[in-house]
């Protein structure tokens, strides 16, 4: 038994132990056109339990579902995996079981296959996870849920998320944490006043380079056993680069850095707290002010405002961990939620309000229900899948907005400009 399995055992299981800083990558393709309607399943029938993607970051979910299926009980099943790299995918079949496939559309034409669990590159996952629903799966996705270029396929997700039978949940495990929804419930109760300002962050250090994204094979090649196509999937056309392919993190074409690799973690709760629509404006700072190696920017910082009056302050970098007080979650989320009449915010197992000058109203502290749990946060999202219910802790919806925020930060610190977001058109406007 590994030490995470130990620990989820004990029933203490969080995002921090079960995290492997990797890169699964799984095969891309064209989005299946048929619809098919998703099984109906009742409260004890077994379902099984397919993973696109077997890299780092698969090895948290396939130790969470075997968790839950041997100490836990649940009727579940590991019953296929694939992956566009054979060896990842031969070390997970053989670890775990279940049949194998370099296809993802194989996997998902499988009838065996009930829930697909994705974690694979930024770039694959909007694609992948669309033609899962037209597939009748089931989907948890691991964030973010598309890359930041890719505006058009988030819209056009969340509009089949919206219209599938099939539960689709993201993987901003976060929103497990009680403290979010009993600071919803704080500021919805009035306790703030009217919102209109927040801050949250993640802070780190780690360049994605050789530390963080180790090259499995330097000797590796395309061919049967490394499908270089399948990886690229919508991206721009380039000849085979192992680095590349194994720290795909460092690149622009596969992922965006801060933006959608970890501020998704840190605005999703936020947004959640404050009941927000889309947003109006965003404007994004940042670049490269460490690690020369990477594309993509290691230090991010994004202004977000909203029609309703509220502007969110989204702050980071890869360049230096430390957060100050209040920190929750890895990476050091720092949520403050401000109000005309005061602000909410965490420290250590409380959430703390703080009266606004000239407020009649006193300090109080709420002791936090409970903590974030990984295991808990999967087998939420299993009772989903077997009810029925769309509502899952960070569903499809939830994920359109945060990711529409990020990607007009990203093509707008691209192109220096200030980017807008047209409600009637559901566009960006830069």
């Amino acid at each position: 038994m590994t030490r995470a399995s130990e620990l989820a055992e004990a029933g203490k299981v969080s995002r921090r132990q079960f995290l492997r800083e990797a890169g699964a990558v799984s095969a891309a393709g064209v989005v299946l056109s048929s619809s098919v309607s998703t099984r109906v399943l009742g409260a004890n029938e077994r379902l099984g339990i397919g993973f696109i993607g077997c890299g780092g970051r698969s090895g948290a979910h396939f130790q969470a579902i075997h968790w839950l299926k041997t100490q836990g009980k649940e009727p579940i099943e590991i019953v296929a995996a694939c992956d566009v790299y054979r060896p990842r995918l031969k070390q997970r079949i053989e670890g775990y079981g279940g049949k194998a496939y370099m296809d993802y559309h194989e996997l998902l034409a499988d009838p065996a296959v009930d829930v697909v669990c994705i974690a694979t590159p930024d770039h694959l996952h909007g694609y992948q996870a669309m033609a899962a629903l037209k597939a009748g799966k089931h989907v948890y996705c691991e964030k973010p849920v598309t890359h930041w270029r890719q505006f058009e396929l988030t819209k056009e997700l969340t509009k089949v998320a919206r219209e599938s039978k099939a539960v689709m949940q993201l993987g901003t495990q976060g929103m497990s944490d009680g403290a979010w929804h009993q600071m919803r419930k704080l500021v919805a109760d009035g306790l703030i006043g009217k919102p209109i300002h927040a801050e949250c962050g993640y802070f780190r250090v780690g360049d994605w380079g050789e530390r963080g994204m180790p090259i499995d094979d330097p000797n590796a090649k395309p061919g049967e056993d490394l499908n270089w196509e399948a990886f690229l999937g919508d991206s721009p056309k380039r000849p085979f680069d192992v680095s590349r392919f194994f720290r795909w993190r460092m690149y622009e074409d596969y992922a965006g850095g801060p933006s959608t690799d970890l501020f998704p973690h840190s605005l999703t709760p936020v947004l959640y707290i404050l009941g927000v629509g889309m947003p109006s404006t965003v404007v994004a700072t940042g670049g490269k002010f460490r690690y020369q190696e990477r594309e993509i920017p290691d230090t991010y910082n994004t202004l977000i405002d909203y029609p309703e009056g509220i502007t969110v302050a989204v702050l980071g970098t890869q360049g230096n961990n430390y957060f100050g007080t209040g920190g929750r979650g890895a990476g050091g989320r720092i949520p403050i939620i401000r109000g005309w009449d005061g602000s909410l915010t965490v420290q250590g197992n409380d959430i703390v309000f703080t009266p606004a000058e000239g407020s009649d109203k006193k300090a109080q502290k709420f002791a936090i229900e409970h903590g974030e749990d990984f295991i808990t946060y999967w087998k939420d999202f299993l009772a989903c899948c077997r009810s029925g219910k769309k509502e899952t802790q960070s569903p499809m919806d939830l994920a359109w907005r945060v990711q529409t925020a990020m990607q007009m930060g990203m093509l707008g610190l691209r192109q220096g400009k200030v980017a807008h977001f047209d409600p009637q058109k559901e566009q960006i406007v830069l």
